[in-house]
């Protein structure tokens, strides 16, 4: 059964400061329907030099708008990979729903592959001081992972966005005002998406591809329309009680939790909020790497 994920609220307050932003970006012309569009390299965070066409219009409200609130459930297969979310991939990664990376071993494969991938994904509810020291780390080992940012985090902490994005990082968007998408309207959804899309590329010279729905709620509604607009909706396969930033957890125990649920085109969600998520990260890129993992990321 999926299991819903906590996640951090946004404040009162910048409910009340995007205001005047939104109502800027509604008066904004809308770009021709199906017009080609610069994107940018998910791996470099630089301008690709092709461009990639809008996706094509699904039936968007044919599907079903039910909300799914995701968790990697708890029952696993021979390759330690979660059921729910193998299960998930197959069933909605045509609408644009990563959950699990099956390209290198399928459903029903009964051994790993030689390339072994795993993908390291942090989300950015709010700064807590710890994300410069998790950009050291990476940076130090080589390793590049996606940082998925509200409209609040762009705009309170844009040095270290630019860092993330200076230094090779992806940027992923997690909504301007990290609103449960199943429960708002799909032009509300739109909305969400492509204003904090269009404050990153204007003030950041980025152009982001890779979403996290908050609170890892999601319908088939959602999938599509995020497709529709150039992103695949990233969820995970990995993640644990890391969010509170008043019991962060015992480091060792929580390495070997990473550890042992390791598993081959593994999307683990980390939060950058955790001081033990910045102490005990080199010391798992080196063990995943001890035993063949290669960290990569999304469209890399």
């Amino acid at each position: 059964m999926l299991t819903s994920v906590c996640a951090f609220g946004l404040s009162v307050a910048f409910a009340i400061n995007t205001m005047t932003f939104v109502s800027a970006a509604a008066k904004r012309k809308q770009e021709t329907k199906g017009a080609k569009t610069p994107r940018t390299s998910v791996t470099s965070g630089r301008t690709a030099t092709t461009t990639h066409p809008t996706q094509p219009k699904r039936d968007v409200d044919s599907l079903s708008a039910k909300k799914i609130c995701w968790g990697q459930g708890v029952h696993f297969d021979s390759l330690n990979r979660p059921r729910d979310a193998v299960n998930a991939q197959q069933q909605y990664g045509e609408l644009g729903g990563f959950f699990v990376d099956l390209s290198e071993t399928g459903a029903d494969a009964q051994s790993e592959p030689a390339n072994k991938k795993i993908y390291l994904t942090f989300d950015e509810g709010y700064e807590n001081g710890y994300t410069a020291k998790i950009l050291d780390t990476l940076k130090e080992k080589k390793v590049k992972a996606v940082f998925f940012i509200t409209g609040d985090y762009a705009k309170r902490d844009g040095e270290l966005v630019r860092r993330m994005i200076q230094e090779g990082q992806v940027v992923g968007n997690h909504t301007w005002r990290h609103y449960s998408m199943p429960e708002k309207s799909l032009a509300t959804c739109r909305e969400e998406i492509s204003l904090l899309h269009e404050y990153v590329k204007e003030n950041f010279g980025y152009e982001m591809s890779v979403l996290r729905p908050p609170k890892g709620e999601f319908s088939e509604q959602t999938l599509a329309l995020a497709s529709e607009m150039g992103y695949t909706t990233c969820l995970w396969s990995f993640a644990y009680k890391d969010w509170d930033a008043s019991s962060p957890g015992d480091t060792g125990q929580s390495l070997k939790r990473l550890n042992e649920r390791l598993h081959s085109g593994g999307i683990y969600l980390l939060h950058a909020v955790s001081p033990t998520n910045a102490a005990i990260l080199g010391d798992f890129i080196d063990d995943a790497r001890a035993k063949g993992y290669e960290f990569v990321t999304p469209g890399a």
